[in-house]
């Protein structure tokens, strides 16, 4: 492979019509595909730059890109904007505590369902949109979803996978004082 000017090994595809393994006639795509191996080392390129900047920013978390970034993006905005300090080194369980001694799991996505492996005391979810918005989706103890989704085989015992609008309707439930409260109500 050869590096491109962005130190971004330049990628070797075989020319596809958009379709999974329909070939097409390279020599009438090699434009279309120039364009498209540039786009993709601008966006690994911006990535890596944000990468690099929120690294710079929060120096305990690793943001990589390969499983641990979105969720590092979604304990940096709870420590940011909810009374919870993070703990230096990640934890299995919990990600965090409230200055009042609560343990806290943090989890975030860009999808419509977010994580849950064991029962946290307290779990603070995230939706993130591709505009730098968040949208709180459960903020609670972790004992409510548990006994929400008890009947769903491995719960508490492998990481699962529930959906976001279930978890906003349960969170509508908790009452002010369970809540991780926001750093402008401490």
């Amino acid at each position: 492979m050869t590096q491109d000017k962005n130190d971004f090994p330049a990628v070797r595809t075989s020319a596809t019509d958009g379709q999974f393994g329909k070939a097409v006639d390279p020599e009438s795509k090699t434009g279309n595909l120039r364009k498209v191996n540039q786009s993709i080392a601008e966006a690994l390129r911006l990535i890596s730059e944000g990468i690099q900047h929120l690294k710079g920013a929060f120096p305990n978390r690793k943001f990589t890109i390969d499983g641990r970034l979105v969720g590092d993006i979604g304990e940096i905005i709870a420590a940011l904007e909810y009374d919870v300090n993070l703990h230096e080194v990640s934890q299995p369980k919990h990600d965090g505590q409230t200055s009042d001694g609560r343990n806290v799991q943090i989890k975030a996505t860009f999808k419509d369902s977010l994580t849950f492996g064991t029962i946290p005391d307290y779990y603070l979810g995230f939706k993130l949109n591709e505009n730098g918005q968040f949208e709180e989706v459960f903020n609670g103890p972790g004992k409510l979803i548990y006994e929400h989704f008890r009947n769903r085989k491995h719960l508490g015992t492998k990481l699962l996978s529930l959906p976001t609008a279930k978890l906003r309707e349960l969170s509508r439930t908790v009452q002010r004082s369970d809540r991780i409260p926001r750093r402008e109500e401490v």
